[in-house]
Order: structure tokens, then C-alpha cells, then sequence
């Protein structure tokens, strides 16, 4: 059990049976009365915010969470499927489950699948992936009135901006954090 005053932010609680993170925390002290804590907290399933002041008595559940590691298959219909790498088990999740991460999903990609008591909310992928470059516009030497990068469709649908010396066919490295292109990748 947690009390008031071990909220922090990134802490995940359990508020009504729904798994909630900690986005801000704020430690307050009125001239009279009692100590409060106010913070702004982020359901976990619906991705709703809210501010909500605790007092020092207050207590909190912890979030029942855990990542299992799963592997990608295919897309079905609008759907994503999983296979969960030690019991072969699958797992479908819907787009909205899936989220950003679509942009760089390719077969047999490991990833992690957090769930709360045992219902699937979200995917953590690696820092980086390698993906193939499936469009890209040819470049011209010298061309410096078009910029320093051009952009390139990736084999997963995906558009990014590229050093405009990666052509189609390549693989490159590109950072799942923030979308950006790292460097090609040698085979």
C-alpha cells in the first residue's frame, strides 16, 4: 500500500479498480489545517486526465502491472496480432491499443506488452528498429535548394526524413522514441 506521501511522478496506482500514472505531483501547505497533495493523474486505460488533492491519510493499491515479452505476426481486419514468445499463446489488440507504435511494427518484431491484470493496455518497443526503404525520391548532386534531407516512405507506410544519399531498397536504423532516421544499416 502506498500513502499521500509516497506519490511521485511515473508512480502507477490503482484508484476504482482502474490503473492510474502520477503526471504531476505538488506538495501543499495551507497557512491553517492540514497538509495536502495535489496531483494530476492519467488513466492508464482510456487515457483520461484529472487533478485530484489526497490528504496525508490517504492510501492507494498498487497498479497490478507487468510487461511479457510478445512477438508481432501480422494485421487482420484492423486488428494487431501477438504471440506471446514462451507459451505461443496470440493476442489480438486493436488500433488504438497499438497506438504510434503501427508506424514501425514488421513481422517477428520482439516487443513488450503491458498489462493490467491480465488485459492488454499498450506495446513498448525497442529504441530502435531497422526498417526498408520503399519510396524515395532519387537525388541529384549539388541539389542544396531542396534542403538537407528528404523524405522517404519506409516498408511499414511510415514517412520520415532521410540524408537525401539514402535511396530505395536500403535499411536504415531509425529511433522509435522521437521518428527520427540514426544511420543505414550494413548487411
Amino acid at each position: 500500500m502506498y500513502n499521500a506521501s509516497d506519490l511521485r511522478k511515473g508512480l502507477r496506482i490503482k484508484i476504482d479498480n482502474e490503473p492510474y500514472v502520477v503526471v504531476e505531483f505538488n506538495f501543499v501547505k495551507p497557512g491553517k489545517g492540514q497538509a495536502l497533495y495535489r496531483s494530476k493523474l492519467k488513466n492508464m486505460i482510456t487515457g483520461a486526465q484529472f487533478e485530484r488533492t489526497f490528504r496525508v491519510a490517504d492510501t492507494f493499491e498498487p497498479a497490478d502491472l507487468r510487461e511479457k515479452k510478445m512477438q508481432y505476426l501480422y494485421k487482420e481486419e484492423g486488428k494487431y496480432c501477438f504471440m506471446d514468445s514462451e507459451s505461443y499463446d496470440q493476442l489480438f489488440l486493436t488500433e488504438g491499443q497499438v497506438g504510434e507504435a503501427k508506424r514501425y511494427l514488421i513481422d517477428n518484431l520482439d516487443v513488450e506488452i503491458l498489462f493490467f491484470e491480465d488485459k492488454p493496455l499498450g506495446i513498448n518497443l525497442p529504441n530502435f528498429v531497422d526498417l526498408i526503404v520503399v519510396k524515395a525520391e532519387p537525388w541529384a548532386r549539388g541539389d542544396s535548394v531542396s534542403g538537407k534531407t528528404k523524405p522517404v516512405t519506409l516498408q511499414t507506410g511510415y514517412q520520415i526524413q532521410v540524408p537525401p544519399f539514402i535511396e530505395e531498397g536500403e535499411k536504415i536504423r531509425v529511433d522509435t522514441r522521437s521518428g527520427e532516421y540514426l544511420t543505414r544499416v550494413k548487411e
